[in-house]
């Protein structure tokens, strides 16, 4: 396929700013666009595996990543109340790759997205695609400001609740609730933390990974039958409730805990796309085809790596339809690997499953999203 396709990315997270990046390395310069006119990122931190690592070295990025994140190569797993269990080793998956580890959201965004205006994309904000149509020679793109262009190109990255994927397959299923949220707060890291740790409670599990030289977040995924919302004036007070049980540095994080502690909520939604994830020359990446839970802390992994693969699939494929659906046969097992097991995990916290038995889903899950991608 020629090298110089008109490229156009809609989506500024992970996965959309990894696929200008990875373009780019072949010498196609995308455009890119974003409905939030902030291009702000939410949350604390984020946990990155070795497998998320190895994408970020294939991006050349890892050095940049390496110098603001915290590393470590092991993980404590604890009782609610404390008590040390076991620790697990976590090597690297290559000589020159830290084992694991975490890094503030807002961090890794200006590291992803400083990159991306450097490798000249042409980025957009406050506005995304109001609707298109395709002929066999590209998609005519009309957007929401009222401008329009022509691509060979369209790669939808918004997210879990993708407009793009409505426009595409207006029948697609969205995300479902799992019956669990998960609650994040970034907290001052204790001197003496050196990797991360997680408490087994009865149905719900406490963690927290270091993701700088004095920061780390806590995590906790609980049940929320019926799926309520959360305020933020009643959520600490709920917080505070669900964290009772915990000792530890979770303890620690819970007693801190006040009007001015920096935490969020989102309820636990997922979603597998059925192959196919394009038609023609428009298709899905990231958590618009695969929206997980956080429970294998793939997810922006997984649209790093997408990005990386499409672009390969693309330059190697002799057609764009051709080269969309390589990249999703590619990338398909691998995708459900991760929804299915981390939606699995959920519900074995929620069915208080023995801790070993979901360290040992946990395990197998791992060592192959070790592989190569």
């Amino acid at each position: 396929m020629p090298k110089q396709l008109k490229t156009l990315v809609v989506g500024g997270g992970v996965g959309g700013m990894a696929t200008a990046i990875a373009f780019a390395q072949h010498g196609i310069v995308v455009d890119l666009v974003d409905i939030d006119p902030q291009w702000k990122v939410l949350g604390a931190g984020i946990t990155i595996t070795g497998p998320t690592l190895r994408a970020f070295k294939a991006l050349d990025l890892l050095d940049e990543v390496s110098t603001a994140a915290a590393f470590s190569k092991k993980v404590g797993l604890y009782t609610q109340a404390g008590d040390l269990i076991a620790e697990h080793a976590m090597p690297p998956l290559a000589a020159d790759l830290p084992a694991a580890g975490g890094i503030l959201r807002p961090v890794l965004h200006n590291i992803m997205s400083s990159r991306t205006r450097a490798v000249n994309t042409d980025v957009r904000l406050g506005v995304t695609v109001a609707s298109f149509t395709q002929d066999a020679d590209g998609v005519d793109v009309v957007f929401t400001d009222g401008s329009n262009g022509r691509y060979d190109l369209v790669v939808g990255a918004d997210g879990a609740f993708s407009a793009m994927r409505g426009l595409l397959f207006p029948d697609a299923p969205r995300p479902q609730f799992t019956g669990q949220g998960c609650w994040r707060v970034l907290a001052d890291r204790p001197a003496w933390l050196d990797s991360g740790r997680m408490y087994y409670g009865p149905d719900r599990k406490a963690g927290v990974t270091p993701c700088s030289a004095d920061k780390m977040y806590m995590f906790c995924n609980t049940p929320m039958p019926g799926n309520p919302r959360v305020g933020a004036e009643e959520g600490i007070a709920m917080l505070r409730e669900i964290l009772a049980g915990f000792g530890g540095v979770i303890a620690t994080v819970r007693d801190d805990l006040g009007p001015d502690s920096a935490f969020n909520y989102r309820p636990l939604e997922a979603m597998l796309l059925p192959r196919p994830w394009a038609v023609g020359r428009v298709g899905l990446i990231g958590d618009a085809a695969h929206a997980t839970t956080p429970h294998l802390a793939s997810g922006a992994g997984l649209a790093v790596e997408d990005g990386l693969v499409l672009a390969h699939e693309m330059l190697a494929a002799d057609s764009v339809a051709a080269g969309w659906h390589a990249f999703a046969e590619r990338r398909w097992e691998r995708s459900r690997l991760v929804v299915q097991t981390s939606v699995r995990l959920g519900q074995m916290e929620i069915d208080r499953a023995p801790s070993a038995e979901q360290t040992q889903v946990f395990g197998v899950a791992v060592a192959a999203l070790a592989e190569p991608i």
